[in-house]
């Protein structure tokens, strides 16, 4: 589109009642959600990486000290003091140029870990210029509860940057070492949790869930199985199962559901511009004016349109996206337009930008 021009484009949707039914299917349990106690978790920790080609930089107290406790361990004392370098000899490190610090760290999968295991772990500079060429040193990886001083993996190796574009980060393929086993009970005082996804959280679904599985095995106990909110549903493990959960949980997560259509929704990736329309995204009665482009959705039988679009039907987001496509107008211009209606609350479907 030529944005020199003074030609407003107007794009009006007629807003009748939308008779259509809403779709729906039957669906997998495992496919929507997970049990409690089966999540992901993330160890982190300082690094400090060597081998650089003049891209580091040592000139800050911090790698200074890292590199001065990692001459410690390895047995080399200071040049001049032969003890732990002072506050004197840790200047003598600022001339460095081929080590950086870095954080470090790597995901547990949801299954666990144990000791042994070796993950991949994610690198991302601290300092410096770029951690091309380089190898991490060392790492102690710690959880994530900050109380627990426990070391959980140690990490090293080459590193490999994800993108020449972005020197700083960059990635080891199974550099983490797993010193301490890392699981998570999915069982707590006999009982089991079902948590619904994000995109699949609410009351009607949790309910449906708890209703399913009340009639399959608790028909005689119906107490047993509780939706507890709109994305947690507790089941009392019964007592041929108490011995074998594995077994039953399995079960569960194979069963069918009759599943409605997930919400509305709109995903925006911003970086590469894209937009995803998920189920019936309609528009209430709006105009929005931006830049040489007005959008007005309203009751009324449109007088004037510069594209004629199909009035059989309540507005959707979709024939706007296909108006503006067919306009050429920008992906970016697109994107804040729809942003515009979000914000003036008439966009009825959840918008998620990332």
């Amino acid at each position: 589109m030529n944005k020199n021009t003074n030609l407003i484009l107007l794009i009006v949707l007629g807003l009748l009642p939308y008779v259509g039914q809403q779709a729906s299917a039957r669906t997998t349990l495992r496919n929507i959600c997970r049990i409690k106690g089966q999540e992901e978790n993330v160890l982190r920790g300082l690094g400090l990486v060597v081998g650089l080609n003049g891209t580091g930089e040592a000139n800050d107290p911090a790698t200074m000290r890292a590199l001065a406790r990692s001459l410690e361990i390895m047995g080399s004392a200071s040049p001049q003091t032969g003890a732990l370098p002072g506050a004197e000899s840790l200047q003598e490190l600022r001339r460095i140029k081929n080590a950086a610090l870095v954080w470090v760290t790597a995901t547990v999968p949801a299954t666990g870990a144990r000791r042994g295991d070796k993950l991949d772990c994610n690198v991302s500079g601290i300092n410096g210029k770029s951690l091309a060429g380089g190898r991490l040193a060392f790492a102690a990886l710690q959880g994530p509860n900050v109380l627990d001083k426990r070391v959980y993996g140690l990490a090293e190796g080459a590193i490999h940057l994800d993108s020449p574009d972005q020197p700083m980060v960059g990635r080891i393929h199974n550099g983490c070492q797993m010193e301490e086993d890392v699981f998570t009970p999915f069982v707590q005082d006999g009982k089991i949790t079902l948590v619904l996804d994000k995109h699949h959280a609410n009351f009607q679904t949790a309910s449906d869930i708890a209703h399913e599985i009340r009639q399959t095995y608790y028909q005689q106990e119906p107490e047993q199985v509780q939706a507890i909110n709109a994305s947690n549903i507790q089941i009392t493990l019964r007592k041929q199962d108490v011995t074998d959960p594995v077994a039953f949980i399995s079960e569960v997560l194979d069963r069918q559901i009759y599943n409605p259509e997930p919400e509305a929704r709109v995903v925006i990736n911003e970086r590469t511009g894209s937009i995803v329309i998920h189920g019936e995204v309609q528009i209430g009665d709006v105009v929005i004016s931006h830049k040489n482009i007005v959008v007005e959705a309203n009751e009324e039988t449109p007088r004037f349109s510069e594209l004629r679009l199909d009035q059989q039907t309540s507005p959707k987001l979709k024939s706007l996206v296909d108006a503006l496509n067919a306009l050429k107008v920008p992906n970016e211009d697109a994107i804040q337009i729809i942003k515009d209606i979000d914000r003036s609350g008439k966009l009825h479907g959840r918008l998620i930008i990332y």
